[in-house]
């Protein structure tokens, strides 16, 4: 039961809709009907000016962080803090106090990973920013991250609980990237489709 609060307590945290309210706060917009539509880093900065953005990054960052610590701290077996790292990071993505519109779920992750083993972090944001550099698009790179990471850091010789963390928040963060994708073709081809007729 009491590794079951933790998991709650994880998607709770990143439910947390940080951008959200910030972008209310300084800018009194909702961050969801402008830019990308996400509660995230990147559209605060867009929306709201680079300081709230910084703001917003460390606060989701700790969205990540701090459950995970805090199950570290407890004793729990790699397996289950995993599993409070993905629901951090799906809390993030689908937030139940947004109304599950939220982010991407990346700076989550990265919390997560601070909090298991900081070297893995830095490992994995050179990843990101290596395939930021080669694909030059960065919703794909964030994807392919989220896929690799866990591989590259197997293949490094990583093989406890930062590699668990890795690899189910990686994969929540690449089923939220799919599925935004396919949302935005779709809506893509709908468009077309009316122009035509």
């Amino acid at each position: 039961c009491f590794v079951i609060l933790y998991w709650i307590i994880g998607y709770l945290a990143g439910s947390l809709p940080f951008g959200l309210w910030v972008t209310r706060l300084v800018k009194n917009i909702d961050i969801r009907d402008g830019g990308s539509g996400h509660v995230g880093a990147t559209n605060t900065i867009r929306q709201a000016g680079f300081a709230p953005g910084a703001a917003v990054l460390l606060l989701d960052i700790s969205k990540g962080f701090l459950p995970v610590y805090f199950s570290l701290r407890a004793g729990f077996p790699a397996w289950s803090v995993a599993i409070v790292a993905a629901l951090a990071v799906a809390g993030h993505c689908y937030p139940l106090f947004a109304n599950f519109r939220g982010g991407m779920g990346l700076a989550v992750a990265g919390g997560a990973m601070l909090a298991v083993y900081p070297l893995t972090f830095l490992i994995v944001l050179a990843l990101l920013i290596f395939l930021v550099l080669i694909i030059r698009h960065s919703a794909r790179a964030a994807l392919f991250t989220g896929l690799l990471a866990p591989i590259l850091l197997w293949l490094l010789h990583f093989r406890g609980t930062e590699l668990w963390v890795m690899a189910t928040a990686g994969l929540v963060v690449a089923f939220r990237f799919t599925i935004d994708w396919n949302r935005k073709y779709r809506e893509l081809w709908l468009d077309r489709d009316t122009e035509q007729t």
